[in-house]
Protein backbone atom coordinates (compact mmCIF):
# COMPACT_ATOMS: atom_id res chain seq x y z
CA UNK A 1 0.00 0.00 0.00
CA UNK A 2 0.98 3.42 -0.33
CA UNK A 3 1.09 6.51 1.61
CA UNK A 4 -1.70 8.83 0.81
CA UNK A 5 -2.70 10.54 3.43
CA UNK A 6 -1.14 12.25 5.92
CA UNK A 7 -2.15 13.91 9.45
CA UNK A 8 0.54 16.20 10.76
CA UNK A 9 0.14 18.56 13.56
CA UNK A 10 3.35 19.12 15.72
CA UNK A 11 4.35 21.95 18.48
CA UNK A 12 7.62 21.42 17.81
CA UNK A 13 8.33 22.42 14.29
CA UNK A 14 11.33 21.53 13.58
CA UNK A 15 12.07 20.18 9.81
CA UNK A 16 8.40 20.27 9.52
CA UNK A 17 8.35 22.56 6.58
CA UNK A 18 10.59 20.10 4.82
CA UNK A 19 9.30 16.94 5.37
CA UNK A 20 5.77 18.24 4.59
CA UNK A 21 6.92 19.63 1.43
CA UNK A 22 8.79 16.66 0.49
CA UNK A 23 6.01 14.21 0.90
CA UNK A 24 3.47 16.60 -0.66
CA UNK A 25 6.16 16.55 -3.80
CA UNK A 26 5.66 12.91 -3.80
CA UNK A 27 1.69 12.73 -4.05
CA UNK A 28 0.94 12.69 -0.64
CA UNK A 29 -2.48 14.64 0.39
CA UNK A 30 -1.60 16.82 3.72
CA UNK A 31 -4.19 17.19 6.33
CA UNK A 32 -3.42 19.83 9.04
CA UNK A 33 -4.77 21.81 11.98
CA UNK A 34 -4.19 25.19 13.99
CA UNK A 35 -0.30 26.57 13.80
CA UNK A 36 1.03 23.82 11.92
CA UNK A 37 -1.30 24.26 9.06
CA UNK A 38 -1.07 28.20 9.36
CA UNK A 39 3.01 27.44 9.27
CA UNK A 40 2.59 25.14 6.07
CA UNK A 41 0.39 27.38 3.75
CA UNK A 42 2.77 30.28 4.77
CA UNK A 43 5.57 27.88 3.29
CA UNK A 44 3.84 26.71 0.35
CA UNK A 45 2.89 23.31 1.27
CA UNK A 46 -0.30 22.73 0.42
CA UNK A 47 -2.52 21.48 2.82
CA UNK A 48 -6.12 20.65 4.00
CA UNK A 49 -7.42 21.92 7.36
CA UNK A 50 -8.56 19.61 9.93
CA UNK A 51 -11.95 21.09 9.71
CA UNK A 52 -12.15 20.23 5.30
CA UNK A 53 -12.16 16.25 6.71
CA UNK A 54 -14.42 16.38 9.81
CA UNK A 55 -16.82 19.06 8.63
CA UNK A 56 -16.65 20.22 11.76
CA UNK A 57 -14.92 23.42 13.21
CA UNK A 58 -12.27 23.66 15.80
CA UNK A 59 -14.02 24.82 19.20
CA UNK A 60 -13.34 25.58 22.51
CA UNK A 61 -9.60 27.36 22.16
CA UNK A 62 -8.81 24.31 19.88
CA UNK A 63 -9.23 21.91 22.18
CA UNK A 64 -11.51 19.88 20.27
CA UNK A 65 -10.23 19.42 16.65
CA UNK A 66 -8.86 15.97 15.80
CA UNK A 67 -11.33 14.27 18.23
CA UNK A 68 -13.61 12.49 15.24
CA UNK A 69 -14.19 9.82 13.75
CA UNK A 70 -13.72 11.20 10.36
CA UNK A 71 -10.34 11.13 11.95
CA UNK A 72 -9.79 7.86 14.00
CA UNK A 73 -11.83 6.03 11.52
CA UNK A 74 -9.11 6.25 9.29
CA UNK A 75 -6.64 5.79 11.54
CA UNK A 76 -8.15 2.51 13.07
CA UNK A 77 -9.44 0.96 10.05
CA UNK A 78 -7.94 -2.34 9.49
CA UNK A 79 -7.33 -2.48 5.71
CA UNK A 80 -7.68 -5.57 4.84
CA UNK A 81 -11.21 -6.51 6.94
CA UNK A 82 -14.00 -6.38 4.90
CA UNK A 83 -16.50 -5.20 7.15
CA UNK A 84 -14.31 -2.18 8.53
CA UNK A 85 -13.81 -1.15 4.60
CA UNK A 86 -17.51 -1.43 3.86
CA UNK A 87 -18.26 0.76 7.13
CA UNK A 88 -15.80 3.61 5.18
CA UNK A 89 -17.03 3.27 1.97
CA UNK A 90 -20.78 3.71 3.77
CA UNK A 91 -20.19 6.52 5.67
CA UNK A 92 -18.10 7.91 2.93
CA UNK A 93 -14.63 8.21 4.96
CA UNK A 94 -10.94 8.35 3.75
CA UNK A 95 -8.05 6.18 5.22
CA UNK A 96 -5.00 8.54 6.81
CA UNK A 97 -1.62 6.38 6.22
CA UNK A 98 0.61 8.41 7.90
CA UNK A 99 0.23 10.73 11.42
CA UNK A 100 3.12 13.01 12.17
CA UNK A 101 2.70 14.61 15.46
CA UNK A 102 4.18 15.68 18.80
CA UNK A 103 2.66 16.44 21.68
CA UNK A 104 2.34 19.94 23.81
CA UNK A 105 5.26 21.25 25.92
CA UNK A 106 3.97 20.00 29.04
CA UNK A 107 7.54 19.54 30.45
CA UNK A 108 9.08 22.91 29.14
CA UNK A 109 5.69 24.11 30.88
CA UNK A 110 6.15 23.35 33.96
CA UNK A 111 9.60 24.21 34.02
CA UNK A 112 8.89 27.68 34.39
CA UNK A 113 9.56 28.77 37.72
CA UNK A 114 6.21 31.44 37.54
CA UNK A 115 4.06 28.32 35.89
CA UNK A 116 0.46 28.66 37.34
CA UNK A 117 -1.58 25.44 37.85
CA UNK A 118 -3.90 26.63 35.21
CA UNK A 119 -1.20 27.28 32.56
CA UNK A 120 -0.02 23.57 33.47
CA UNK A 121 -3.07 22.23 33.36
CA UNK A 122 -3.62 23.80 29.56
CA UNK A 123 -0.97 22.15 28.15
CA UNK A 124 -1.78 19.00 28.98
CA UNK A 125 -2.33 17.55 25.17
CA UNK A 126 -5.53 15.05 24.63
CA UNK A 127 -6.27 15.08 20.86
CA UNK A 128 -2.43 14.46 20.03
CA UNK A 129 -1.67 11.15 21.89
CA UNK A 130 -5.21 9.82 21.41
CA UNK A 131 -4.16 10.24 17.65
CA UNK A 132 -0.47 8.63 18.23
CA UNK A 133 -2.38 5.65 20.39
CA UNK A 134 -4.64 4.74 17.17
CA UNK A 135 -1.60 5.07 14.77
CA UNK A 136 0.52 3.11 16.72
CA UNK A 137 -2.30 0.45 17.41
CA UNK A 138 -3.12 0.06 13.83
CA UNK A 139 0.69 0.24 12.99
CA UNK A 140 0.15 -3.14 10.53
CA UNK A 141 -1.21 -0.84 8.09
CA UNK A 142 -0.11 3.37 9.63
CA UNK A 143 2.89 4.99 10.06
CA UNK A 144 3.02 7.50 13.29
CA UNK A 145 6.08 9.40 13.79
CA UNK A 146 6.91 11.53 17.16
CA UNK A 147 10.45 12.52 16.51
CA UNK A 148 11.64 14.80 14.17
CA UNK A 149 14.76 11.98 13.90
CA UNK A 150 12.75 9.84 11.93
CA UNK A 151 11.65 12.13 9.39
CA UNK A 152 14.52 11.38 6.85
CA UNK A 153 13.89 7.27 7.04
CA UNK A 154 10.32 7.57 6.36
CA UNK A 155 11.03 10.15 3.33
CA UNK A 156 13.71 7.23 2.20
CA UNK A 157 11.20 4.77 2.43
CA UNK A 158 8.03 6.28 0.77
CA UNK A 159 10.60 7.28 -1.93
CA UNK A 160 11.86 4.08 -2.47
CA UNK A 161 8.65 1.99 -2.30
CA UNK A 162 5.44 4.25 -1.83
CA UNK A 163 5.34 3.05 1.60
CA UNK A 164 6.76 2.64 4.49
CA UNK A 165 8.52 -1.17 6.19
CA UNK A 166 6.85 -3.18 8.29
CA UNK A 167 9.27 -3.54 10.18
CA UNK A 168 9.70 -0.13 10.73
CA UNK A 169 6.13 0.46 11.40
CA UNK A 170 6.62 -1.67 14.30
CA UNK A 171 9.50 0.09 15.30
CA UNK A 172 8.25 3.87 15.01
CA UNK A 173 4.86 2.56 16.95
CA UNK A 174 7.07 1.34 20.04
CA UNK A 175 8.90 4.58 20.34
CA UNK A 176 5.20 6.58 20.32
CA UNK A 177 3.56 4.21 23.42
CA UNK A 178 7.25 5.28 25.00
CA UNK A 179 6.44 8.89 24.31
CA UNK A 180 2.94 8.95 25.72
CA UNK A 181 3.76 6.71 28.44
CA UNK A 182 6.38 9.01 29.44
CA UNK A 183 4.15 12.31 28.56
CA UNK A 184 2.12 10.66 30.86
CA UNK A 185 3.95 9.98 33.63
CA UNK A 186 5.37 13.54 33.91
CA UNK A 187 1.59 14.72 34.43
CA UNK A 188 0.95 11.74 36.86
CA UNK A 189 3.92 13.53 38.74
CA UNK A 190 2.85 16.73 38.60
CA UNK A 191 -0.29 16.26 39.91
CA UNK A 192 0.70 13.95 42.58
CA UNK A 193 3.08 16.43 43.78
CA UNK A 194 0.49 19.20 43.41
CA UNK A 195 -1.42 16.65 46.03
CA UNK A 196 1.20 16.00 48.24
CA UNK A 197 1.32 12.10 47.21
CA UNK A 198 4.90 11.87 47.64
CA UNK A 199 4.82 7.59 47.60
CA UNK A 200 1.36 7.26 45.39
CA UNK A 201 -0.70 3.68 44.56
CA UNK A 202 1.32 3.48 41.47
CA UNK A 203 4.99 5.14 41.33
CA UNK A 204 5.26 6.60 37.42
CA UNK A 205 8.65 8.52 36.49
CA UNK A 206 9.83 8.77 32.92
CA UNK A 207 13.75 9.15 32.25
CA UNK A 208 15.38 10.23 28.84
CA UNK A 209 18.69 8.47 27.48
CA UNK A 210 21.51 10.63 27.65
CA UNK A 211 24.04 8.45 25.99
CA UNK A 212 24.96 4.67 25.54
CA UNK A 213 27.95 3.43 28.01
CA UNK A 214 30.76 1.30 26.76
CA UNK A 215 29.81 -1.25 29.64
CA UNK A 216 28.37 -0.82 33.34
CA UNK A 217 30.41 -1.44 36.56
CA UNK A 218 31.84 -4.74 34.43
CA UNK A 219 32.87 -5.04 30.45
CA UNK A 220 30.79 -7.59 30.14
CA UNK A 221 27.66 -5.36 31.65
CA UNK A 222 25.55 -3.82 29.00
CA UNK A 223 24.77 0.14 30.18
CA UNK A 224 22.90 3.09 29.72
CA UNK A 225 22.87 6.69 31.42
CA UNK A 226 19.09 8.12 31.53
CA UNK A 227 18.27 11.44 33.04
CA UNK A 228 14.73 12.52 34.38
CA UNK A 229 13.18 15.73 32.03
CA UNK A 230 13.36 18.04 34.72
CA UNK A 231 16.61 16.92 36.49
CA UNK A 232 18.09 19.81 38.42
CA UNK A 233 21.92 20.90 37.98
CA UNK A 234 23.77 17.68 38.55
CA UNK A 235 25.69 14.74 36.60
CA UNK A 236 23.06 14.79 34.06
CA UNK A 237 23.57 18.33 32.80
CA UNK A 238 26.95 18.58 33.14
CA UNK A 239 29.04 20.29 30.64
CA UNK A 240 32.03 18.42 29.52
CA UNK A 241 34.94 20.66 28.63
CA UNK A 242 37.49 18.01 28.25
CA UNK A 243 38.71 14.36 28.06
CA UNK A 244 37.12 10.68 27.50
CA UNK A 245 33.63 9.44 27.95
CA UNK A 246 32.07 8.87 30.81
CA UNK A 247 32.13 5.84 32.36
CA UNK A 248 28.82 3.82 34.46
CA UNK A 249 31.54 3.91 37.16
CA UNK A 250 32.68 7.25 36.41
CA UNK A 251 28.86 8.50 36.47
CA UNK A 252 28.76 7.06 40.32
CA UNK A 253 31.37 8.33 41.59
CA UNK A 254 30.83 11.62 40.49
CA UNK A 255 27.29 11.70 41.62
CA UNK A 256 28.73 10.49 44.93
CA UNK A 257 31.15 13.60 45.09
CA UNK A 258 28.66 15.85 44.01
CA UNK A 259 26.22 14.94 46.67
CA UNK A 260 29.20 15.19 49.22
CA UNK A 261 30.66 18.63 47.74
CA UNK A 262 26.99 20.28 48.43
CA UNK A 263 26.86 19.96 51.61
CA UNK A 264 29.81 23.01 52.29
CA UNK A 265 29.50 26.49 51.57
CA UNK A 266 32.96 27.55 52.00
CA UNK A 267 35.34 26.16 50.07
CA UNK A 268 36.00 22.68 49.96
CA UNK A 269 37.28 19.59 47.71
CA UNK A 270 36.78 16.33 48.16
CA UNK A 271 38.10 13.19 46.68
CA UNK A 272 36.38 9.84 46.15
CA UNK A 273 37.08 6.47 45.12
CA UNK A 274 34.63 3.55 44.98
CA UNK A 275 31.85 5.79 46.26
CA UNK A 276 32.86 6.56 49.33
CA UNK A 277 35.08 9.96 50.43
CA UNK A 278 39.09 9.18 50.84
CA UNK A 279 39.53 12.81 51.61
CA UNK A 280 38.02 15.63 52.35
CA UNK A 281 38.82 19.26 53.18
CA UNK A 282 38.09 22.92 53.97
CA UNK A 283 40.16 25.71 53.36
CA UNK A 284 40.37 29.59 52.96
CA UNK A 285 40.43 28.85 48.99
CA UNK A 286 40.09 25.91 46.86
CA UNK A 287 43.68 25.53 46.83
CA UNK A 288 43.80 25.44 50.18
CA UNK A 289 40.87 22.92 50.45
CA UNK A 290 42.47 20.27 48.09
CA UNK A 291 45.90 20.16 49.77
CA UNK A 292 44.15 18.95 52.78
CA UNK A 293 42.08 16.41 50.80
CA UNK A 294 45.32 15.15 49.09
CA UNK A 295 46.90 14.85 52.01
CA UNK A 296 44.13 13.04 53.85
CA UNK A 297 45.06 9.75 51.71
CA UNK A 298 47.42 10.55 49.00
CA UNK A 299 47.25 6.40 48.18
CA UNK A 300 43.69 6.26 47.27
CA UNK A 301 43.33 9.13 45.52
CA UNK A 302 45.23 8.03 43.06
CA UNK A 303 42.79 7.29 40.30
CA UNK A 304 39.47 8.61 42.24
CA UNK A 305 37.39 11.99 40.97
CA UNK A 306 37.68 15.67 42.69
CA UNK A 307 35.06 17.92 43.16
CA UNK A 308 35.14 21.65 43.73
CA UNK A 309 32.42 24.11 44.82
CA UNK A 310 35.22 26.94 43.46
CA UNK A 311 36.13 27.61 40.42
CA UNK A 312 39.86 25.77 39.89
CA UNK A 313 42.40 27.99 39.55
CA UNK A 314 45.88 27.46 37.88
CA UNK A 315 47.32 26.52 41.24
CA UNK A 316 45.26 23.97 41.83
CA UNK A 317 44.91 23.12 38.52
CA UNK A 318 48.77 22.42 38.81
CA UNK A 319 48.77 20.43 41.38
CA UNK A 320 45.59 18.41 40.29
CA UNK A 321 48.19 18.01 36.97
CA UNK A 322 50.79 15.73 38.99
CA UNK A 323 47.92 13.09 40.37
CA UNK A 324 46.16 10.55 38.25
CA UNK A 325 42.78 11.83 38.30
CA UNK A 326 39.33 10.55 36.27
CA UNK A 327 37.40 13.06 36.57
CA UNK A 328 37.67 16.64 38.34
CA UNK A 329 34.21 18.56 38.64
CA UNK A 330 34.09 22.06 39.71
CA UNK A 331 31.42 25.43 39.17
CA UNK A 332 34.07 26.35 36.58
CA UNK A 333 37.71 26.01 35.79
CA UNK A 334 39.70 29.16 34.82
CA UNK A 335 41.31 29.83 31.30
CA UNK A 336 44.57 29.29 32.72
CA UNK A 337 43.10 25.68 34.75
CA UNK A 338 41.80 24.62 31.80
CA UNK A 339 44.80 24.63 29.33
CA UNK A 340 46.54 22.73 32.01
CA UNK A 341 44.16 19.96 32.71
CA UNK A 342 43.34 19.50 29.07
CA UNK A 343 46.93 18.72 28.88
CA UNK A 344 46.32 15.49 30.00
CA UNK A 345 44.62 13.49 27.31
CA UNK A 346 42.38 11.31 29.13
CA UNK A 347 41.07 13.15 32.45
CA UNK A 348 37.05 14.33 32.54
CA UNK A 349 36.70 17.89 33.25
CA UNK A 350 32.45 18.40 33.95
CA UNK A 351 31.44 22.03 34.56
CA UNK A 352 27.95 22.18 36.99
CA UNK A 353 26.77 25.76 37.16
CA UNK A 354 25.94 26.70 40.68
CA UNK A 355 28.20 24.80 43.14
CA UNK A 356 29.41 27.50 44.60
CA UNK A 357 26.51 29.16 45.52
CA UNK A 358 24.67 28.85 48.77
CA UNK A 359 21.64 27.27 47.43
CA UNK A 360 23.76 23.87 46.53
CA UNK A 361 22.77 22.20 49.02
CA UNK A 362 19.27 22.59 48.51
CA UNK A 363 19.87 21.29 45.42
CA UNK A 364 19.02 17.41 46.12
CA UNK A 365 16.78 14.62 44.38
CA UNK A 366 13.56 14.22 46.15
CA UNK A 367 13.65 10.54 45.55
CA UNK A 368 16.06 8.26 46.31
CA UNK A 369 15.41 4.77 43.96
CA UNK A 370 16.73 1.55 44.12
CA UNK A 371 16.42 -1.48 42.27
CA UNK A 372 15.84 -4.77 43.63
CA UNK A 373 14.98 -7.83 41.99
CA UNK A 374 11.14 -7.68 40.82
CA UNK A 375 10.84 -3.75 41.91
CA UNK A 376 12.26 -1.12 43.26
CA UNK A 377 12.53 0.78 46.49
CA UNK A 378 12.02 4.65 46.93
CA UNK A 379 12.80 6.96 49.69
CA UNK A 380 13.45 11.06 50.23
CA UNK A 381 16.51 11.71 49.98
CA UNK A 382 19.12 12.45 53.31
CA UNK A 383 19.14 16.19 52.66
CA UNK A 384 19.10 16.28 56.82
CA UNK A 385 20.59 19.36 58.02
CA UNK A 386 21.79 19.20 61.73
CA UNK A 387 21.23 22.69 63.39
CA UNK A 388 22.53 23.91 66.84
CA UNK A 389 19.29 22.55 68.43
CA UNK A 390 19.84 18.87 67.56
CA UNK A 391 23.37 19.48 69.29
CA UNK A 392 23.13 17.32 72.86
CA UNK A 393 26.15 17.12 74.77
CA UNK A 394 25.98 14.39 77.00
CA UNK A 395 29.18 14.06 78.37
CA UNK A 396 31.06 15.58 81.91
CA UNK A 397 32.94 17.52 79.45
CA UNK A 398 31.50 20.00 76.42
CA UNK A 399 33.68 20.44 73.34
CA UNK A 400 35.63 23.29 72.48
CA UNK A 401 35.37 25.71 70.28
CA UNK A 402 37.57 23.81 67.25
CA UNK A 403 36.72 20.18 68.36
CA UNK A 404 32.81 21.44 67.73
CA UNK A 405 33.97 22.87 63.99
CA UNK A 406 35.67 19.56 63.13
CA UNK A 407 32.97 17.66 65.10
CA UNK A 408 29.99 19.39 62.71
CA UNK A 409 32.58 18.99 59.37
CA UNK A 410 32.88 15.65 60.30
CA UNK A 411 29.05 14.21 60.34
CA UNK A 412 29.12 15.89 57.38
CA UNK A 413 31.21 13.51 55.65
CA UNK A 414 30.00 10.52 57.33
CA UNK A 415 27.01 10.89 56.01
CA UNK A 416 28.12 10.26 52.66
CA UNK A 417 30.46 7.01 53.64
CA UNK A 418 28.89 3.59 53.22
CA UNK A 419 27.87 1.85 56.68
CA UNK A 420 29.27 1.02 58.83
CA UNK A 421 30.97 4.41 58.47
CA UNK A 422 33.48 5.99 61.07
CA UNK A 423 35.65 9.60 59.76
CA UNK A 424 38.22 11.01 61.90
CA UNK A 425 39.01 14.90 61.32
CA UNK A 426 41.20 17.32 62.27
CA UNK A 427 42.30 20.65 61.02
CA UNK A 428 39.07 20.76 58.48
CA UNK A 429 40.37 17.69 57.26
CA UNK A 430 39.93 14.47 57.13
CA UNK A 431 42.36 12.12 58.33
CA UNK A 432 40.93 8.33 58.61
CA UNK A 433 37.82 6.85 56.89
CA UNK A 434 36.60 3.77 57.99
CA UNK A 435 33.93 2.70 55.80
CA UNK A 436 31.76 -0.46 54.68
CA UNK A 437 32.39 -2.62 57.86
CA UNK A 438 30.25 -5.29 58.88
CA UNK A 439 30.92 -4.10 62.48
CA UNK A 440 31.10 -0.12 63.62
CA UNK A 441 34.45 -1.54 65.85
CA UNK A 442 35.89 -2.96 62.88
CA UNK A 443 35.46 0.29 60.90
CA UNK A 444 36.84 2.52 63.56
CA UNK A 445 40.13 0.58 63.48
CA UNK A 446 40.67 1.13 60.07
CA UNK A 447 40.07 5.30 60.18
CA UNK A 448 42.23 5.31 62.79
CA UNK A 449 45.22 2.69 60.99
CA UNK A 450 44.76 5.13 58.02
CA UNK A 451 45.16 7.89 60.18
CA UNK A 452 48.43 6.92 61.62
CA UNK A 453 49.53 9.46 64.69
CA UNK A 454 46.96 12.10 63.11
CA UNK A 455 44.49 10.26 65.21
CA UNK A 456 45.85 12.42 68.24
CA UNK A 457 43.89 15.38 69.00
CA UNK A 458 41.43 14.25 66.33
CA UNK A 459 37.38 13.82 66.77
CA UNK A 460 35.31 11.08 65.50
CA UNK A 461 31.94 10.61 63.92
CA UNK A 462 29.67 7.46 63.55
CA UNK A 463 26.68 7.44 60.97
CA UNK A 464 25.10 5.70 63.80
CA UNK A 465 24.92 4.69 67.28
CA UNK A 466 27.44 2.55 69.44
CA UNK A 467 26.01 -0.93 70.20
CA UNK A 468 28.45 -0.71 73.60
CA UNK A 469 31.60 1.16 74.79
CA UNK A 470 34.23 -0.87 72.66
CA UNK A 471 34.51 1.65 69.81
CA UNK A 472 34.82 4.86 71.84
CA UNK A 473 37.43 2.64 73.79
CA UNK A 474 39.48 2.21 71.03
CA UNK A 475 39.13 5.84 69.98
CA UNK A 476 40.25 7.25 73.38
CA UNK A 477 42.94 4.49 72.91
CA UNK A 478 44.30 6.56 69.64
CA UNK A 479 44.04 9.95 71.13
CA UNK A 480 40.54 10.90 69.98
CA UNK A 481 39.70 13.95 71.82
CA UNK A 482 35.42 14.36 71.18
CA UNK A 483 32.66 12.43 69.56
CA UNK A 484 29.64 12.97 67.52
CA UNK A 485 26.86 10.27 67.01
CA UNK A 486 23.66 9.59 66.94
CA UNK A 487 22.87 7.72 70.10
CA UNK A 488 19.59 5.36 70.49
CA UNK A 489 21.26 2.54 72.33
CA UNK A 490 20.28 0.25 74.98
CA UNK A 491 24.19 0.78 75.91
CA UNK A 492 24.64 4.94 75.41
CA UNK A 493 25.20 4.83 79.38
CA UNK A 494 28.05 2.67 78.59
CA UNK A 495 29.71 4.73 75.95
CA UNK A 496 28.88 8.04 78.11
CA UNK A 497 30.87 6.04 80.59
CA UNK A 498 33.98 5.48 78.71
CA UNK A 499 33.97 9.09 77.17
CA UNK A 500 33.80 10.77 80.91
CA UNK A 501 36.40 8.25 82.29
CA UNK A 502 38.84 9.28 79.00
CA UNK A 503 37.94 13.08 79.29
CA UNK A 504 36.56 12.82 76.05
CA UNK A 505 33.59 15.24 74.76
CA UNK A 506 30.45 13.36 73.22
CA UNK A 507 27.46 15.15 71.45
CA UNK A 508 24.31 12.90 70.44
CA UNK A 509 22.32 14.40 66.99
CA UNK A 510 19.38 11.94 67.72
CA UNK A 511 19.50 11.43 63.63
CA UNK A 512 21.28 8.61 61.90
CA UNK A 513 23.25 8.24 58.57
CA UNK A 514 23.19 4.76 57.32
CA UNK A 515 24.24 4.56 53.29
CA UNK A 516 23.90 0.95 51.92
Amino acid sequence: MAIKRALISVSDKTGIVEFAGELAKLGVEIISTGGTQSLLKEKGVPVIGISEVTGFPEIMDGRVKTLHPAVHSGLLAVRDNEEHRESMKKLGLDYIDLVVVNLYPFAQTIAKPDVSYEEAIENIDIGGPTMLRSAAKNHAFVTVVVDAADYGQVLDEVRSGEDTTLETRKRLAAKVFRHTGAYDALIADYLSKQMGEPFPERYTVTYEKVQELRYGENPHQKAAFYKKPLAAAGITNAEQLHGKELSYNNINDANTALQMIKEFSEPAVVAVKHMNPCGVGIGANVLNAYQKAYAADPISIFGGIIAANRMIDAATATLLGDVFLEIVLAPDFSPEALQILSQKKNIRLLKISGLDTAAAAERRAEHVITSVEGGMLVQDSDAYQLSEADIKVVTERKPTEDELKQLLFAWKVVKHVKSNAIVLAANDMTVGVGAGQMNRVGAAKIAIEQARGKAQGAVLASDAFFPMGDTLELAAGAGITAVIQPGGSIKDEESIRVANDNGMAMIMTGVRHFKH
